[in-house]
């Protein structure tokens, strides 16, 4: 064992809920959290100076497509850098994906302890809640971004940069994860055999847990407990926005958050007189993802990459999930806690429960920063019980990217040796998968599906079926009221039915009998 062991010395998190119109803009919220986590460290903003790693989660408003004109920088990293008067010698900003906080942390552990990095600062932030009030009401945006902020060269990215879905997948409308979560969600009920009444109660019961621990969190969006009933009651406050799921159990995006973790080397730690009650190590950790594409799935109630970056993140900790006393699962959507807990052999009514955070839904979904939070919030429970283990899962675009992380504040007995990602990858990338057809016809049945609605009600079916040959494909229900009122009435999983090709620029249609 080495002085150049990694260790978690500070955290911060803060939540805006003031004014719009004087809101903290981008840069202000990455500075805000990344001081607050050098004091949580016993530093002064100045140690802040200091560092030689930098790593930015990516805002949301950067992801590809993404097309609302929201002044920021051109390169959030170097802005920060320079409002800390820092001059990082390894700087990068993340692309798109919820795993991104533990990935980051994953990497920047893994420089440390091979010496190419001494104090890094992992920092993210989201702002969707006081812009978009800002452009309804047409305020300006110039106390945001300066002119030294534009113009300035590309920032070094981390991260996969492929879009999360095929042309294929987003002509049918799979790129909005609302419209694509629910696909999982259905497929999991209809592999259990649940009906869909006694299936929307145990949605309630699983994140009615995670509102408490929001109710409990001070940096909570929404800090509410609420009950079963009140998550999954349709009604006019929480209306259906994409079959089984109403909005309450939907990741919420438009917050103002940021969170920042501060990582060193025990030597650089023992150099700065942080204390050691501050100190959490990240004994385990991994990264992998799925079939890229939904459509390639294996099926829609599993996710090998989960189960196997939970393996490889307790084995390298040396740990069983027997001993992990505290667990936060990404929570964007009800079924990714389900599969999360199934992945890594948990029930349900397990008595640790599945959040220190919130939960996305409630305690803020903040792009791809989330975990950054869930992160925190698990050092400042470790500190409390330090001879405690805790696990954290972070998931990116649609049940694809993962990133798991084992923390404890007791020192490790080993060294952090971080296995290559590429040796999870190529068990997952051989995995064998369906043939997909984009231009299917014939007899078919539906093997998921979603109704995807407006204010005012239903609008969009969504089917994936499989052809009489095995291929798979996905296709719109004919968007007539009968039809769409009909796909939520009961269990549609194995409905026989008719497909028919799309027309140039349109989509495939299924007829379900």
């Amino acid at each position: 064992m080495t002085d150049r062991l990694p260790v978690l010395i500070g955290v911060g998190q803060f939540t805006y809920r003031g004014d719009p119109a004087v809101s903290p803009g981008p840069t202000a919220l990455l500075k805000i959290a990344a001081e607050r986590a050098a004091r949580d460290a016993g530093l002064g903003a100045s140690a802040l100076a200091g560092i030689d790693g930098l790593a930015v989660a990516g805002f949301a408003v950067d992801a590809p497509g993404d097309r609302r004109p929201i002044p920021r920088s051109s390169n959030p990293p170097q802005s920060l850098a320079r409002r800390l008067g820092a001059s990082p010698a390894w700087s990068v900003y993340s692309h798109v994906g919820g795993n991104t906080p533990q990935h980051m942390i994953n990497v920047i552990a893994g420089r440390i302890a091979a010496g190419e990095t001494e104090l890094a600062l992992a920092v993210g932030a989201e702002f969707l809640g006081s812009a978009t009030k800002r452009l309804k009401q047409g305020l300006s945006f110039d106390d945001w971004v300066g002119e030294e902020d534009q113009d300035l060269p590309a920032p070094q990215r981390i991260g996969d940069d492929r879009p999360g879905v095929s042309a294929y997948e987003a002509r049918h409308g799979l790129v909005r994860p609302i419209n694509t979560y629910p696909l999982f969600e259905n497929a999991l009920r209809a592999r259990d055999g649940r009906s869909i009444a006694d299936h929307q109660a145990r949605l309630g019961q699983l994140f009615a847990r995670f509102t408490e621990a929001a109710a409990a969190n001070p940096y909570a969006w929404f800090p509410v407990a609420r009950s079963a009933d009140e998550l999954v009651t349709v009604s006019e406050k929480n209306r259906m926005v994409g079959f089984p799921y109403p909005k309450l159990l939907n990741a919420i995006m438009e917050v103002d958050q940021s969170a920042a973790v501060i990582l060193a080397s025990e030597a650089k730690a023992r150099e700065l007189g942080v204390p050691e009650d501050k100190w959490v190590y990240l004994h385990g950790c991994a990264d992998a993802h799925d079939l890229w594409h939904v459509l390639e799935r294996q099926d829609f109630h599993s996710s090998p990459a989960m189960r196997w970056t939970g393996e490889q993140a307790l084995a390298m900790a040396g740990i069983g999930m027997d001993q992990v006393a505290h667990i936060d699962l990404y929570s964007c959507f009800p079924v990714a806690v389900e599969i999360g807990a199934e992945e890594l052999g948990l029930s349900l009514d397990d008595p640790r429960g599945f959040t220190v955070t919130g939960g996305l839904p409630y305690a803020g979904g903040p792009g791809n920063n989330y975990v950054m939070h869930s992160i925190a919030a698990m050092a400042e429970t470790l500190r409390a019980q330090p001879q405690s283990y805790g696990l954290v899962t972070a998931n990116g675009w649609y049940l694809t990217k993962q990133s798991t992380g084992v923390w404890s504040a007791r020192r490790p007995d080993r060294p952090f040796e971080r296995q290559d990602p590429a040796v999870l990858q190529r068990r997952i990338d051989a995995l064998p998968h369906p043939d997909v057809i984009e231009a299917p016809q014939g007899r078919a049945q539906i093997e998921t599906y979603t109704v995807v609605h407006k204010r005012d009600g239903p609008f969009l079916g969504i089917v994936v079926g499989r052809d009489d040959a095995g291929r798979r494909f996905v296709a719109h229900a004919p968007n007539d009221p009968a039809t769409l009122s009909g796909l939520e009435a009961g269990e549609q999983v194995g409905r026989p039915g008719t497909v028919r090709p799309a027309k140039l620029g349109q989509t495939n249609l299924f007829i379900p009998d």
